[in-house]
């Protein structure tokens, strides 16, 4: 007479079987989020990136960083958006890129404000106020650098518009409005906010950049800093240059 499939020595066989295949599992999500978690990083690191930029940067396969990039985006940690490559006098085709929303970017952030607020509050003590500011407008300047063939490449009515576009390629989920006497630029995201409660110069930095951009002395109305819901700048309708270029 046969013995039982479900007999004795086939349970222990497979109960064997049952606990190495679950460790096997457990290890290969860790792996799995381990490098999730690179993906994710790399996004924070480098600002809204393509697939193929990824798979570059990590050393992936295609395959492997898209299978990724799908887990984080059913997570809500990043989002995909088309974003336009920028170019002195011309503009690329658009391209999908991936960005960390701000719930993916949260995640990283409490860490990093944490350690920016001391660095910045050591310098201050040690180098004083101005040191502050001088970091702050050290920190921007690649920021202008980067927008300013997007802002001269506009006509003189668009750029306040352009300048929002390129913001949000970055993140800053950013837009302009027309408003009484000019335009309004808004941010809806800042990834300083939180540091610039206590480092107003950080703002303070950012509107001079504006201002050098857009060719006229800008107003700061508003800032996430302060507890209001959106980083607001005035920008009058006809702006007085204080670059040197001209406006038109």
């Amino acid at each position: 007479m046969r013995e039982d499939a479900g007999g004795p020595g086939r349970s222990a066989a497979t109960g064997a079987n049952t606990s190495g295949h679950t460790q096997a599992h457990a290890h290969d999500n860790d792996a799995h989020a381990g490098t999730r978690n690179k993906v994710a990083r790399s996004i924070l690191v480098h600002g809204p990136s393509t697939a193929a930029d990824l798979a570059e940067r990590l050393d992936l396969t295609a395959a492997a960083v898209r299978r990724h990039l799908d887990a984080l985006l059913a997570d809500g940690v990043i989002e995909a958006r088309q974003q336009r490559v920028y170019g002195h006098r011309r503009r690329g085709r658009p391209a999908k890129v991936f960005a960390l929303t701000d719930a993916g970017r949260g995640s990283f952030h409490q860490e990093y404000d944490v350690l920016a607020a001391d660095a910045l509050h050591f310098l201050a003590e040690v180098a004083g106020d101005d040191a502050v500011m001088a970091f702050a407008r050290n920190r921007v300047a690649a920021l202008e650098s980067k927008y300013l063939p997007v802002v001269e490449d506009a006509p003189a009515d668009k750029r306040a518009e352009a300048l929002a576009e390129a913001l949000s390629a970055d993140g800053y989920a950013a837009s302009a409005r027309q408003a009484p006497g000019g335009e309004q630029l808004c941010q809806h995201h800042c990834p300083v906010a939180h540091v610039a409660e206590r480092f107003p110069q950080l703002c303070e930095a950012e509107t001079e950049v504006f201002a050098r951009l857009l060719g006229t002395h800008v107003q700061r109305l508003a800032t996430l800093a302060h507890g209001d819901g959106v980083c607001t700048t005035h920008v009058p309708k006809h702006p007085k240059n204080v670059t040197g270029r001209n406006p038109v």
